[in-house]
């Protein structure tokens, strides 16, 4: 049994002690994510991993990872990963209080910037001391090393927050392994994307040394995971498109498009009540932010299994036919599949 940290939130004029977990967390955390393992085969045309074999890494474990998507990033990371995985996210996504309670539920704790206030940087120091006690307890926690998200394929200057977070886990006498890691897409606007995971050389605590000062030792941290991570991230020029095709193409058969586009039509027909909705919400709210991938990514992957179980439902009541729902559960998702496949794999230019 873990025993989950509780960490110092201030909310308002008033602070109070809030349980990272609560007794229903752990359900609705698996439940998330088995959904979320289910459509992530239809969402994206294509995960390829460079070293798949690290997915079942046990904790103590940090991923430093580039951030050029949102919360998509974490999501994709954790239902990669056959542990759960905890993430580090901007702390004005917390400024809500049932947002805060349904994040923490999922896994993810704030961590502010300074323009963010530096009123709340103290915070961050309750957020590290969070992270050492999950490391205690053979967690996974992922921090955006960048410490800022743009939709771009390009790997910014690193903050020192990662460096900070892995020299206090060390110091506190625990064997955290640090594992380098750049996400590359295919496109921020498309869902059927492609994605690219290059998983880098971990980062070991007789990397650094021990007899340096404090900046030498964050100075140090952050050039080797600068050369660790560099080579992880695709450097594309948003005017080329030629090289995002040659580095993130997927090349589909001509029999592959002749065979899939019945069942793609049927399939881009059956979704559309989902799938719009969805879209035209994004588009309403996110459209000129970069979360407009993400909210339809995560929508769609939260909301495919209620929308596909809801659906049989109606056909079993309206036929009386469970083999008939039964089939539907099944073709569906091959047509969704299908119209993936076929589908425009990069954004108009």
């Amino acid at each position: 049994m873990i025993a989950y940290p509780r960490v110092l939130f201030r909310g308002g004029k008033d602070t109070a002690i809030i349980a990272i977990f609560t007794k229903n967390r752990p359900l609705l955390y698996a439940a998330i994510k088995l959904a979320g393992r289910l459509a992530i085969n239809i969402l994206c045309r294509r995960i390829r991993i460079s070293h798949p074999e690290m997915l079942k890494r046990k904790g103590p474990l940090l991923l430093a990872v580039n951030h050029p998507n949102s919360f998509l990033d974490s999501i994709l990371l954790d239902l990669l990963f056959t542990s759960p995985v905890w993430a580090l996210a901007r702390g004005d996504a917390f400024r809500n209080k049932t947002h805060a309670r349904l994040l923490r539920k999922l896994n993810i704790l704030p961590v502010y910037r300074s323009s963010e206030g530096v009123s709340n940087l103290s915070i961050n120091y309750e957020t590290f001391t969070a992270c050492v006690d999950l490391f205690r307890q053979h967690q996974i926690v992922t921090i955006y090393s960048e410490a800022l998200c743009v939709n771009e394929w390009h790997l910014r200057p690193l903050k020192k927050g990662t460096a900070r977070l892995a020299i206090q886990t060390w110091e506190a006498g625990i064997p955290l392994t640090v594992l380098p890691v750049g996400l590359n897409y295919s496109s921020f606007r498309r869902f059927g994307k492609n994605v690219d995971i290059n998983i880098g050389e971990p980062i070991y605590a007789q990397d650094i040394a021990t007899n340096a000062t404090d900046g030498q030792r964050l100075t140090a941290f952050n050039q080797l995971l600068l050369r660790r991570l560099q080579p992880l991230v695709y450097e594309i020029d948003k005017h080329d498109p030629e090289t995002l095709q040659q580095k993130m193409g997927v090349r589909i058969t001509r029999l592959e498009k002749i065979s899939c586009t019945i069942p793609a039509g049927l399939g881009q027909l059956f979704h559309w009540p989902l799938y719009k909705p969805i879209q035209q919400i994004a588009l309403h709210y996110f459209d000129k932010t970069v979360h407009y991938d993400s909210v339809v990514s995560s929508l769609l992957l939260l909301l495919y299994p209620i929308y596909l179980l809801l659906m049989a439902g109606l056909l079993w009541y309206s036929t009386h036919s469970f083999l008939a729902a039964l089939a539907l559960l099944i073709v569906a998702p091959f047509c969704a599949w299908c119209r993936v496949r076929i589908k425009p794999q990069f954004d108009p230019r």
